[in-house]
């Protein structure tokens, strides 16, 4: 470790310091979420198909994708302050690009680069699990991981709100503004951390990589996170078309107070983890992929524009959310109990895969809305789903190995804290 040049000592992480990592973490993560409730007045002001504005959370998605793939290991050979702090700076910058963007090509690679930076989050949460003692370990990560979930389950709200004040713009000048803010506070506050896994980058990334291949358990539960969170991303990038159309008329403040029902999801994480720590993570993936599908007929639902068509729709999107949160939370309890050590690598690889899935279906979204409107968005999602609970069956159907093989039923290794 290097010597400690900032206000808080590794081991005595100050609650002012904690505070400011959680905010730094929903900051950082809400810049990929801004888009999905404006993209219809993005693409009118822009004059973007409905096709193309949706490809925005595509590339957002496919950068932070990308960044956790590349940038989120390099937490285990550099100093972690910098890197947090450059990764938030980049994201400052490259939100301006999006704020200022005349076409479509400079939206998406602002967009697209914002995401890739925006992994900030997930150099800061371990960064904050390791700085804290380790009786408070627990108490440490669910606070700075509260912050990560409001910053994605807010952003759709404040989205709505600025552009509603200011235009889709300002939402972006605002964010860049505030990730600037985080640099300079994270500098000033946060003490030098180095950790070193022996290796140099190309063997760092190898190694990350090279998981996949040694351990069934993230093999599984990676193809699974990544086809819950697609339909996840079907949701969402839908929502915002169908709430602004013929059907309910909303204007952009109330699409972004969509992201408000959501919150329920932060409960479910919760009570997912517990449950996990009693050895319940397979039944807890089971039950949230059923409810995931059964979801999708509720949504079917909301179709329609009327009174009951919007109860029909919200109560969907309590019921993916918290079904959605569950199973990504109960994945990350078994995945990180194959390797402790390797716990930023296993993050990387799960997290990479999980958020390719939510590309692909933002990706598949584009084509369905155009051809099949919400009705063929919710077959869409029904299908993920199906294929989700279809995946948890053949998990639990697979040969049991000899004595002593281990499987994704083995986590006797401590449990460890869920991260988005």
């Amino acid at each position: 470790m290097e010597p400690d040049h900032g206000p808080e000592q590794p081991g005595r992480l100050g609650p002012g310091t904690l505070l400011l990592m959680s905010a730094a973490t929903g900051l950082a993560v809400a810049g990929n979420y801004f888009a999905q409730p404006l993209l219809d007045v993005i693409g009118h002001d822009l004059r973007l198909s409905a096709a193309t504005a949706a490809l925005v959370v595509t590339v957002a998605q496919t950068g932070y994708g990308l960044g956790l793939l590349l940038l989120v290991p390099l937490g285990d050979m550099l100093e972690r302050r910098r890197l947090a702090v450059v990764l938030c700076a980049a994201t400052a910058v490259f939100l301006t690009v999006t704020a200022s963007a005349p076409n479509a090509a400079l939206l998406l690679t602002g967009t697209a680069l914002t995401g890739l930076t925006s992994v900030a989050a997930q150099v800061v949460m371990p960064y904050a699990a390791t700085l804290a003692a380790p009786a408070e370990r627990g108490r440490t990560v669910g606070t700075v991981m509260t912050g990560l979930l409001l910053g994605i389950l807010l952003a759709r709200t404040a989205a709505g709100l600025l552009a509603e004040l200011g235009g889709w713009r300002t939402v972006y000048w605002v964010n860049a503004a505030l990730m600037l803010l985080m640099a300079v506070l994270l500098r000033l506050r946060l003490p030098a951390l180095r950790t070193s896994a022996g290796l140099r980058y190309p063997a760092l990334l190898r190694s990350t990589l090279a998981l996949f291949g040694q351990e069934p358990v993230l093999r599984r539960r990676a193809v699974l996170g990544a086809v819950c969170f697609a339909g996840f991303s079907v949701l969402w990038t839908a929502v915002a078309f169908l709430m602004s159309g013929p059907a309910y008329g909303w204007q952009e403040s109330a699409i972004g107070l969509l992201g408000l029902v959501g919150a329920a999801g932060s409960l479910s994480a919760s009570a997912a983890g517990r449950l996990a720590d009693r050895g319940l993570a397979h039944r807890v993936t089971g039950v949230a992929a059923v409810l995931l599908l059964g979801s999708w007929g509720l949504l079917a639902l909301g179709g329609g524009g009327g009174a009951w068509s919007l109860a029909a729709l919200l109560a969907g999107v309590v019921v993916l959310d918290l079904a959605a949160q569950a199973v990504h939370v109960s994945n990350q309890n078994l995945v990180y109990g194959v390797r402790p050590e390797a716990r930023n690598r296993l993050n990387s690889a799960y997290m990479t895969s999980y958020f390719a899935g939510g590309a692909v279906g933002s990706a598949l979204t584009s084509a369905v809305w155009g051809a099949g409107g919400w009705a063929g968005v919710c077959a869409l999602g029904a299908a993920l789903a199906a294929a989700g609970v279809a995946l948890w069956v053949l998990d639990r159907l697979r040969p049991v190995p000899p004595a002593g093989g281990r499987t994704a039923h083995d986590h006797r290794s401590e449990p460890a804290p869920a991260t988005l």
